[in-house]
């Protein structure tokens, strides 16, 4: 460029964007500060108003040139995970809006400060385009780029901000390779959608806010022009990659409170996704001792559920359709997950009877207890002759499929019947469990099977006939 020349630079701009507003453009700007920013690793980008009241977008990096003005593929910026833009069409759509908008903007770095102006096309007078106007630079000293912007409004600017994660103060809770987890600072906003940073769109009913980074095809084909209310199918795929990803409890804890929720029907979108559902109870069943529940379980309130709160377990709401896959997995660990069913059967295979003395029974419990040899020769069984060495009473007993306490139990390794205290309250309750825990170890036979209803008729008929002498 010689000194003191103006050389002119045709953008192939007429009147395009007519319904961009100028927080759009600025937007642009800052895009283009931020990514400087993210490639050289210089100070943060600066916004600021002057005292003339020109607002300045300033970066610190390698200061613009006029070549940056074409319409290109940016290499350097297609292979960040970082950075905004990656195609030159930001800078130019910037530049035209300002234009229409009657903005005066001044682009200074120290290779040149640049303007813009409508000026016909070479050779064709009639046809008038938007050109860069390119001057040697005013400071050639100046380190960056600074974006001198008269005419917009603080508006404006604080409207252009917020399209960015930098400046949303959002928490992040967990990255991973495809994007990040963000809490927004706001809890009663819309969950905010963004990549590379740049927001995208807006979800009234998302637990949370996700910076998308690693970019697929079909979302890349999605991203408009405007960089705006992109559909969520464009985005779904993405978002559902970076939360099976997550491996914290910072999320995987909120998405477990969230599936309390599953039963009012005030879940957020992203439990509506089985996968996530899955996932969220695999991580949070590594960092806590949980216990899935569905709806229906938690509403008969059986004793199984008081048990596992008093050993520590959180109770997780879940569906029946996802409560059916959970026996499947296993945490990160490789333990299973627990259900219900789960934890009954590692409850009873860790359970110990604790036994009640005589000497602890209440004189009535003693008198129903002191039945038992009575009822067992109105069966017409010896009770040592039948392998039952004694019967016991204890304050707890296993749990039966039903989540239940079962009221009596026969050890055949034990030679013993465990009987529930609750069972010594009345005479009728004792003797009915004592009689049945006979006929197991009598018969030898199992609940539920047919040759246990045989062997209990018979001891009734029994009964019966002694009852009538």
């Amino acid at each position: 460029m010689n000194d003191g020349a103006e050389q002119f630079f045709d953008l192939n701009i007429e009147r395009v964007l007519e319904h961009w507003p100028v927080a759009f453009a600025i937007r642009e700007i800052i895009a283009n500060a931020l990514d400087e920013h993210a490639l050289t690793r210089t100070v943060e980008p600066v916004i600021t108003k002057d005292p003339a009241g020109a607002w300045h977008v300033a970066d610190f990096g390698r200061g613009l040139r006029y070549e940056h003005l074409t319409q290109k593929e940016n290499d350097e910026k297609r292979g960040s995970d970082v950075v905004i833009g990656q195609f030159g069409m930001g800078l130019k759509d910037a530049l035209a809006v300002f234009d229409r908008h009657d903005v005066d903007v001044v682009i200074r770095s120290g290779h040149g400060d640049i303007t813009t102006r409508q000026r016909a096309k070479e050779s064709f007078a009639d046809v008038r385009t938007l050109h860069a106007v390119i001057r040697p630079p005013a400071d050639p000293g100046l380190s960056g780029t600074d974006v001198v912007l008269r005419g917009v409004t603080d508006d404006d600017v604080a409207a252009a901000r917020r399209f960015f994660l930098h400046y949303s103060g959002d928490e992040l809770l967990e990255s991973t390779s495809a994007g990040q987890v963000l809490k927004r600072i706001d809890p009663a906003a819309p969950g905010r959608i963004y990549v590379k940073g740049l927001l995208v769109s807006e979800e009234p009913n998302f637990l949370f806010s996700y910076n998308i980074t690693d970019i697929n095809a079909p979302l890349r084909r999605a991203l408009n022009r405007e960089r705006s209310n992109v559909g969520r199918s464009a985005y779904t795929d993405r978002v559902k990659a970076i939360l099976k990803q997550c491996r914290s409890a910072q999320v995987a804890s909120p998405l477990a409170d969230d599936l309390a929720e599953f039963a009012t029907g005030r879940m957020h979108d992203e439990l509506s996704w089985r996968e996530i559902t899955l996932h969220a109870c695999t991580v949070l069943a590594t960092h806590e001792k949980v216990v899935f529940v569905t709806p229906s379980e938690l509403q008969e309130g059986t004793p199984q559920l008081r048990y596992a709160e008093q050993e520590g377990y959180r109770l997780v709401t879940v569906s029946g359709e996802v409560s059916a896959k959970l026996n499947q997995q296993t945490d990160f660990d490789g333990k299973p997950l627990l259900d219900l069913s789960g934890y009954r059967e590692a409850w009873n295979d860790s359970f110990v009877f604790t036994l009640v003395s005589t000497a602890e029974l209440s004189p009535r419990e003693n008198s129903v207890y002191a039945l038992t040899d009575a009822v067992a020769r109105l069966a017409g069984i010896d009770l040592r002759r039948a392998g039952v060495h004694s019967v016991v009473i204890s304050e707890t007993m296993r749990l039966d499929v039903t989540g239940e306490s079962t009221l009596g139990l026969w050890e055949p390794g034990e030679n013993r019947i465990v009987i529930h205290r609750s069972q010594l309250a009345g005479a009728t309750a004792y003797c009915a469990t004592l009689l049945h825990e006979l006929t197991h170890a009598v018969s030898g036979e199992s609940d539920n099977s047919l040759e246990f209803e045989a062997a209990l008729t018979a001891m009734l008929g029994k009964i019966a006939l002694q009852a009538l002498k």
